[in-house]
């Protein structure tokens, strides 16, 4: 016989045995809570030498840079027309696909982005960034002046305040991605604000500073001066890298836990006042109109929040089988301060078991949380809610209507909830009590 063929048949003969011995083992651990898949003794997949296993791979510098793996080709940003003004794609949003989301670090290229006249691509050669106002030594910085003072490195979500608006009558999309995917989180680096004033005096009388973009827009934005000093960060870089220009290359503006419209991107300019200055979108577009009548103009700080993303839309329980275990996945934040915790409810907030959080929990940040859970193909009401350490408890749709008003589209924090059918399919619903 020739030795090759003898050697395939000894291989294939081993590999049968091997899954025979094993498939008692395995009728065991079905019954425990990590059950794994049955195992088949004929599967091509592995009786067989695979072709990426027998050919000679490309070079290591194929792709200087580096591309993520063809197969995961369905993974990007996604926007709609309803996302845009008035249908213009240079006024519009593009969300972050949270359904394949690993850990709390958002990649570069999958991090939502938001533009109000298109993404600007300035040369970092000819990029300045003015100081002036109430300061002792007003003064023009280059970028390479900028990296001269000391630099940190913080990891912060940033979220738009109009994060789940389409769903504030209802729900409009069947997708997390569209439900709560204008949010991020990553690794910025840059150089806090404070020490740049120490450095050239900040006046007494400061209490406000303006920030202008460099893009079309020129989109300004005011901020308190508590909020400067405390922790807002002039960004130069993202998850270990320059920003992208999407996300404002050469320099953005970071306000951590705060909207994200007040992070201004493309940063040109920093006005400090004693009175604040207010754009016109400033006034008119970021308030909501309670049930009083009286419009809460200065919100800021985002609410702690939450939503699963395991399961949803893109990813049902339709392969589950009665019995298995699964993990439930989700992600919870606040911009008051750090997710002390997240319950889940099966019924749509009648009763609440407590979910576990897990990796880094940061301030300001994405906290990942899970719960495993007993598939018996039955119908629930999917729900998360989340607590911060501020004391902030994530309101129920009554809860927070009563306090933002049913017209009010930004900071919708309230709990989400998904329909998952006896079949395992996930669909968008809202339970308002």
């Amino acid at each position: 016989m020739d030795k090759t063929l003898k050697t395939k048949e000894s291989t294939s003969v081993s590999r049968r045995d091997f899954f025979k011995k094993t498939a008692s083992i395995s009728a065991v651990a079905a019954a425990g809570l990590l059950a794994p898949a049955t195992l088949n003794a004929d599967d091509p997949a592995i009786m067989h030498h695979t072709k990426w296993g027998t050919t000679l791979g490309d070079g290591c510098n194929y792709h200087p840079y580096g591309i993520p793996s063809k197969y995961e080709h369905n993974i990007v940003r996604r926007t709609s027309a309803l996302m845009s003004s008035a249908g213009d794609m240079h006024a519009a949003i593009s969300m972050t696909p949270l359904y394949a989301q690993k850990g709390i670090i958002t990649p570069n290229g999958l991090h939502f982005t938001r533009t109000h006249n298109g993404v600007a691509h300035v040369d970092p050669n000819e990029w300045r960034l003015m100081i002036h106002g109430l300061v002792e030594k007003p003064i023009v910085l280059t970028l390479e002046q900028l990296k001269r003072y000391p630099s940190e490195s913080v990891i912060h979500f940033v979220e738009c305040p109009s994060n789940g608006a389409a769903e504030w009558k209802g729900p409009q999309f069947n997708s997390v991605q569209f439900v709560r995917g204008m949010m991020s989180c990553a690794q910025w680096t840059g150089v806090r604000l404070k020490t740049i004033l120490d450095d050239l005096g900040l006046k007494p009388e400061a209490k406000w500073m303006l920030a202008e973009g460099g893009d079309g827009s020129e989109m300004s934005r005011t901020l308190p001066i508590e909020k400067v000093l405390d922790d807002v960060i002039i960004a130069y870089g993202q998850n270990g890298e320059a920003l992208r220009d999407e996300q404002g290359y050469p320099v953005r503006l970071l306000a951590p836990g705060w909207e994200a419209n007040l992070s201004v991107k493309w940063l040109k300019r920093l006005e400090f006042g004693d009175k604040p200055w207010y754009a016109k979108e400033e006034t008119s577009k970021y308030t909501a109109l309670t049930a009083s009548g009286r419009a809460i103009q200065h919100f800021y700080a985002l609410e702690t929040n939450s939503i699963i993303t395991s399961p949803c839309p893109e990813i049902p329980w339709t392969y589950l089988k009665k019995g298995e275990m699964i993990e439930i996945q989700g992600l919870a934040w606040s911009g008051y301060g750090t997710v002390r915790g997240v319950d889940i409810s099966f019924d749509g907030g009648k009763n609440w078991v407590e979910a576990s959080l897990k990796g880094l929990i940061l301030p300001k940040c994405w906290t990942r949380f899970s719960y495993m859970y007993k598939y018996e193909g039955k119908p629930l009401l999917l729900q998360s809610r989340s607590y911060d350490d501020s004391g902030d408890v994530q309101p129920t749709v009554n809860q927070e209507k009563t306090v933002v008003g049913v017209e009010g589209v930004y900071h919708r924090n309230a709990i989400h909830t998904w329909e998952v059918t006896a079949k395992g399919e996930v669909n968008n619903v809202q339970v308002r009590s």
